[in-house]
């Protein structure tokens, strides 16, 4: 099953880099360029195990998701419910740790997936590990950029001191 990961540091603590992470629309559309569109389902109002998220990614492909771990500030952890047809299975884990520096985090994201139909796997695969890597750097670039946004660490250190 292929595998696709990024790693960044960030100049923030652990807990508020997780925070980031777990920032909702509009605050999310500032850092994070995958998305075109988030938000909860069933009635969830805040990330936990079990909550189920819907995504419109900027390719206009859409997924529902499901928490299946939620542990701040340390990692969270989803697979998918109901997405493109092209995936037999996905999943995704971010981990939080502290960096080298003091005050730093060092980011790690990394997806899991299997492609159908199983006649066309090994071809489909190579081009997702291309297309999904393309992404995950792309994305965690703009979460590094999200770490740094006054706007964005405004509405993390919020949510902490919600206890969301």
């Amino acid at each position: 099953m292929p595998v696709v990961e990024a790693v960044v540091t960030v100049p923030v603590p652990p807990e508020l880099a997780f925070a980031v992470s777990q920032t909702v629309a509009p605050v999310r559309y500032r850092w994070d360029p995958f998305v075109r569109e988030q938000h909860f389902e069933g009635g969830a109002t805040r990330p936990g195990k079990g909550v189920r998220t819907f995504t419109r990614s900027r390719h206009g492909l859409t997924m529902v998701s499901e928490y299946v771990s939620y542990a701040p500030p340390t990692n969270v952890g989803m697979r998918m419910v109901r997405g493109p047809w092209f995936f037999e299975m996905f999943g995704g884990g971010w981990r939080f740790a502290p960096g080298p520096e003091p005050g730093t985090t060092v980011a790690t994201w990394r997806y899991n997936f299997r492609c159908r139909p199983a006649a066309l796997r090994p071809f489909a695969e190579r081009v997702g590990v291309w297309l999904l890597g393309r992404d995950i750097r792309r994305r965690i670039a703009g979460y590094a950029a999200g770490c740094a946004d006054p706007e964005v660490l405004a509405a993390a250190r919020r949510a902490i001191n919600s206890g969301a």
